[in-house]
Order: C-alpha cells, then sequence, then structure tokens
C-alpha cells in the first residue's frame, strides 16, 4: 500500500478525532460553581465513599450548576493545609474535627482522649449545646461551615510489639494528629510523642522512623497498616467523629435555591455515609485479624490512671469546666 496514503489516512483520523473531541468540549455545559474537596483518607474509606456519594447527588440535583471533585489520601493539600487553602479560597471543602484546636479551644473535645466511651455519648455531646457551640465557633472563628458529621469509631493504638500497660509503651515513638491533647496524653503515658501529617505515616512506619500509630480500624485497614504492624492494642482511647465543612465565603457565593439543594445532599450524605459506617465495623476486626494483625486486650483503668489530670491541667478554666460536666454526665 502507498506510504504517502496512509500517511494521509493518518492525518485525517487525526483530526476527525481533534474535531469530535472539540465539538464535544465545546457541548458540553460549563458548572455554574466547581467545587473541590480534599480528604485525608483513601479511596476506599467511608468518608470518600460518602463524598463520591455527594457528588453524584448535588450535580443530579443541581441540574449540573454545581459540580465537585473529590481528592483521597490527602493528593490536594494535607489537613492542616487543606483547611488554610480552604481559608484563602484556593480549595473549598475538606472533613476536619480536633485539629481545629489549634484555632478553637473548643474544638478539643471533638477527640478528647479518655473522655467519651460510646457513639451514645457522641450523639449526646453533638446534639448538646457544646455541640452546638463547636459549630458556631468552627463557623465563626474558622470559616468552615459544618455539614452534619461522620463517625469514625474508636481509635486504637497499633505496634509492632504488645502494649498491655503504660509501662510497656516506655520508648515507644508513637504518630499523632498535630492536636494538643494527644501529645500531652501520649505523653503523659510514656510515649515519645510525634506529630505528623497523616499521608506521610505508612512510610514513616515502613522505614522505622516511627514505632506506632492510633486511629479507628476501618482507617488502619484501608490506609494498609496491616503491611507494617502486627498489633492492634484495644485502647480505644478516643470515640471520635469528623465535620464534613466547606469554606463559608465559598457556601455564600451559591444562590438560594442552590444553597438548599447543597444543605439537603449534605445532609444524605450524612446519612450514606453512616449506613456505610456501621455496616463496616460489624466485619472490620474479622477482616483485620485475617490480614495478620492481633488484637490485644489492655489495661484501661491503668492507662486512665496514669493520664490522670495532664489533660486537665492543660485546659482553660471554663474548658475544665465543661470538661468536668461531661464526664459527671458520662460516670451518671
Amino acid at each position: 500500500m502507498n506510504i504517502k496514503f496512509l500517511k494521509q489516512c493518518f492525518k485525517f483520523l487525526v483530526v476527525t478525532i481533534g474535531l469530535l473531541f472539540l465539538c464535544g468540549c465545546t457541548n458540553k455545559k460549563q458548572p455554574e460553581f466547581l467545587i473541590r474537596a480534599s480528604l485525608l483518607v483513601g479511596e476506599d474509606h467511608t468518608w470518600f465513599k460518602a463524598f463520591e456519594y455527594f457528588e453524584e447527588i448535588l450535580e443530579e440535583r443541581s441540574g449540573g450548576r454545581i459540580v465537585l471533585h473529590s481528592y483521597h489520601s490527602e493528593q490536594l493539600a494535607k489537613e492542616i493545609e487543606a483547611i488554610r487553602l480552604i481559608q484563602e479560597g484556593v480549595i473549598d471543602m475538606t472533613t476536619t474535627s480536633s485539629l481545629l484546636s489549634n484555632w478553637i479551644e473548643v474544638m478539643t473535645f471533638c477527640e478528647m482522649p479518655f473522655l467519651l466511651e460510646s457513639p451514645n455519648q457522641v450523639a449526646d455531646l453533638i446534639d448538646g449545646a457544646l455541640g452546638g457551640r463547636i459549630e458556631e465557633e468552627m463557623l465563626e472563628k474558622t470559616g468552615l461551615r459544618p455539614l452534619g458529621y461522620f463517625q469514625a469509631g474508636a481509635r486504637h493504638l497499633t505496634s509492632n510489639r504488645p502494649i498491655r500497660h503504660p509501662d510497656d509503651l516506655k520508648g515507644l515513638i508513637l504518630r499523632v494528629p498535630n492536636v494538643p491533647s494527644f501529645v500531652t496524653a501520649w505523653e503523659a503515658l510514656g510515649a515519645k510523642t510525634t506529630p505528623m501529617a497523616f499521608s506521610e505515616v505508612f512510610t514513616s512506619l515502613q522505614q522505622g522512623t516511627i514505632d506506632a500509630q492510633e486511629n479507628p480500624l476501618a482507617l488502619i485497614k484501608v490506609s494498609g497498616f496491616y503491611e507494617v504492624q502486627k498489633y492492634v492494642n484495644l485502647t480505644g482511647h478516643v470515640v471520635s467523629w469528623t465535620y464534613p465543612v466547606i469554606g463559608e465565603k465559598q457556601f455564600q457565593k451559591f444562590p438560594d435555591d442552590l444553597k438548599k439543594i447543597f444543605l439537603q445532599a449534605a445532609k444524605d450524605m450524612q446519612q450514606y455515609e453512616r449506613n456505610l459506617f456501621l455496616e463496616n465495623e460489624k466485619k472490620i476486626k474479622e477482616e483485620l485479624e485475617g490480614l495478620g494483625m492481633t488484637f490485644v486486650k489492655v489495661d484501661n483503668a491503668a492507662f486512665i490512671e496514669k493520664c490522670g489530670e495532664a489533660i486537665f491541667n492543660t485546659l482553660s478554666p471554663e474548658m475544665q469546666g465543661i470538661y468536668t460536666s461531661i464526664k459527671v454526665k458520662n460516670d451518671d
């Protein structure tokens, strides 16, 4: 076959494909609002799956006027950077909780070690006066609008040696989030703490830069920590949750009809995540055991006693009063 003819056919094919592509781009309606969300969790986590669901229903219900792109595993920014980028208007959404205690003290109650013991206590706090205050201060002092909350489950310590008692923590280098109460609690218990972005944890465990980390079981699994950690020590030191948030400046750009659609879709996203979370909790322990992790019972009373007044003494007088009222209520 004539080579010149083949070249002409090839050029024609390239031009045709290019024109089709351009036509497709031209005909596709551009959204009025393109928003981006940065998440710390991996793509298999319930929080990210909930955001994927949010993307679908938001675009459908707004008739394509709002389009959301979600990025997992801190692809856009590490958690604390994501908050600052939202405040600067560079990106629009993330999930966050006690990390905001770097801005406002009351946020420390979102993940206060050895304070809450069950999801029911979490719900009571969020639905009560303190939960209302947390949401108000988030909006007023950080410019982040909370859109309901996602459950995270109890946080447990993982390691490559069993930890049954605080004495076993001696010399252990432990990654913690950049949250003052976490640093205070674990150092009081005897560990050497290293605040670190979540996206750096797996590699640091793999390389031996740190010895241990602490997180809910679902996050332990989807992050692959079972590949570099052998034991899950059932400390249950925090029963936590997180808030999906959007920058208030970004939210106020929506016209009233889209605000209504956005908030209802966010409410439905929360229920979707809740269903995923509850289903996941039923099987996660068994899955981690199947992946080679060993679960270790700990002396919880010893952990609570040794942690003692360390966290309480770091709080302002007002926050100490709130802390005491929560303890009294939960002990009744």
